[in-house]
Protein backbone atom coordinates (compact mmCIF):
# COMPACT_ATOMS: atom_id res chain seq x y z
CA UNK A 1 0.00 0.00 0.00
CA UNK A 2 1.18 3.39 -0.67
CA UNK A 3 2.03 5.81 2.12
CA UNK A 4 3.04 9.51 1.79
CA UNK A 5 3.76 11.47 5.09
CA UNK A 6 4.25 15.26 4.74
CA UNK A 7 7.11 16.86 7.09
CA UNK A 8 8.45 20.13 7.69
CA UNK A 9 5.36 22.19 8.06
CA UNK A 10 5.29 25.35 10.29
CA UNK A 11 4.41 29.26 11.64
CA UNK A 12 6.97 31.03 9.74
CA UNK A 13 6.88 35.49 9.35
CA UNK A 14 6.63 36.48 5.82
CA UNK A 15 9.62 36.71 3.78
CA UNK A 16 11.04 33.94 5.45
CA UNK A 17 11.35 29.81 4.23
CA UNK A 18 10.13 26.57 4.82
CA UNK A 19 11.15 22.97 3.32
CA UNK A 20 8.55 20.73 2.81
CA UNK A 21 9.80 17.20 2.39
CA UNK A 22 6.78 13.88 1.65
CA UNK A 23 8.70 10.33 2.22
CA UNK A 24 6.80 7.97 0.09
CA UNK A 25 6.45 3.93 1.06
CA UNK A 26 4.80 0.72 -0.12
CA UNK A 27 5.45 1.98 -4.04
CA UNK A 28 8.11 1.81 -6.66
CA UNK A 29 8.86 5.61 -6.02
CA UNK A 30 10.87 6.67 -9.07
CA UNK A 31 7.76 5.37 -11.44
CA UNK A 32 5.40 8.09 -10.16
CA UNK A 33 5.20 12.21 -11.08
CA UNK A 34 4.66 13.83 -7.86
CA UNK A 35 3.34 17.16 -6.92
CA UNK A 36 2.42 19.50 -4.45
CA UNK A 37 -1.20 21.03 -3.64
CA UNK A 38 -2.41 23.25 -0.93
CA UNK A 39 -5.52 23.86 0.81
CA UNK A 40 -6.98 27.00 2.36
CA UNK A 41 -9.67 27.23 4.36
CA UNK A 42 -12.84 28.38 2.92
CA UNK A 43 -11.20 26.91 -0.38
CA UNK A 44 -10.44 24.10 -3.04
CA UNK A 45 -7.43 22.62 -3.12
CA UNK A 46 -5.60 23.86 -5.77
CA UNK A 47 -1.93 23.03 -7.81
CA UNK A 48 1.02 24.44 -6.36
CA UNK A 49 4.28 22.22 -8.28
CA UNK A 50 4.78 19.45 -9.90
CA UNK A 51 7.98 17.01 -11.09
CA UNK A 52 8.22 14.20 -13.44
CA UNK A 53 9.88 10.90 -12.81
CA UNK A 54 13.09 11.29 -13.21
CA UNK A 55 13.20 15.01 -11.76
CA UNK A 56 13.86 16.52 -14.96
CA UNK A 57 11.46 18.34 -15.34
CA UNK A 58 9.14 20.74 -13.12
CA UNK A 59 5.94 22.88 -13.24
CA UNK A 60 4.76 25.91 -10.83
CA UNK A 61 1.84 27.62 -10.29
CA UNK A 62 2.39 31.38 -11.17
CA UNK A 63 1.44 32.08 -7.80
CA UNK A 64 5.00 30.33 -6.36
CA UNK A 65 6.66 30.72 -9.60
CA UNK A 66 10.57 32.10 -8.39
CA UNK A 67 9.37 31.18 -4.84
CA UNK A 68 9.02 27.44 -4.30
CA UNK A 69 11.32 24.89 -5.84
CA UNK A 70 10.05 21.38 -6.24
CA UNK A 71 13.05 18.61 -6.39
CA UNK A 72 12.81 15.05 -5.84
CA UNK A 73 15.67 12.21 -4.35
CA UNK A 74 14.70 8.54 -6.10
CA UNK A 75 17.15 7.19 -3.26
CA UNK A 76 15.57 8.26 -0.41
CA UNK A 77 12.12 8.29 -1.81
CA UNK A 78 11.60 11.85 -0.95
CA UNK A 79 9.69 15.06 -2.64
CA UNK A 80 10.65 18.44 -1.25
CA UNK A 81 9.53 21.53 -1.99
CA UNK A 82 11.68 24.56 -0.32
CA UNK A 83 9.40 27.77 -0.14
CA UNK A 84 11.08 30.93 0.08
CA UNK A 85 9.47 34.54 0.34
CA UNK A 86 6.84 33.09 2.13
CA UNK A 87 3.43 35.33 1.81
CA UNK A 88 0.54 35.25 4.12
CA UNK A 89 -1.79 34.07 1.28
CA UNK A 90 0.69 30.83 1.27
CA UNK A 91 -0.98 29.81 4.54
CA UNK A 92 -2.46 26.83 3.79
CA UNK A 93 -2.59 22.43 4.33
CA UNK A 94 -0.01 21.58 2.02
CA UNK A 95 -0.69 17.85 0.60
CA UNK A 96 1.97 15.69 -1.61
CA UNK A 97 0.44 13.25 -4.37
CA UNK A 98 2.06 10.51 -5.97
CA UNK A 99 0.52 10.38 -9.34
CA UNK A 100 -1.29 8.17 -11.98
CA UNK A 101 1.57 8.18 -14.36
CA UNK A 102 5.37 9.62 -14.53
CA UNK A 103 4.78 12.48 -16.28
CA UNK A 104 3.85 16.20 -15.22
CA UNK A 105 0.68 16.22 -13.51
CA UNK A 106 -1.28 19.71 -12.46
CA UNK A 107 -4.98 18.46 -11.66
CA UNK A 108 -6.07 16.24 -8.85
CA UNK A 109 -7.50 13.84 -10.61
CA UNK A 110 -4.09 12.56 -12.25
CA UNK A 111 -3.03 11.63 -8.77
CA UNK A 112 -4.05 8.68 -7.12
CA UNK A 113 -2.14 8.58 -3.73
CA UNK A 114 -2.30 11.59 -1.31
CA UNK A 115 -0.51 12.03 2.36
CA UNK A 116 -2.13 13.40 5.21
CA UNK A 117 -0.59 17.38 4.59
CA UNK A 118 1.10 19.34 6.70
CA UNK A 119 0.07 22.85 7.95
CA UNK A 120 2.09 26.10 6.64
CA UNK A 121 1.24 29.59 8.73
CA UNK A 122 2.60 32.71 7.48
CA UNK A 123 2.56 35.62 9.65
CA UNK A 124 2.28 38.93 8.17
Amino acid sequence: QVQLVESGGGLVQAGGSLRLSCAASGCTFSNYGMGWFRQAPGKEREFVAAIGWSGSTTYYADSVKGRFTISRDNAKNTVYLQMNSLKPEDTAVYYCGAGKYGHIATYAGEYAYWGQGTQVTVSS
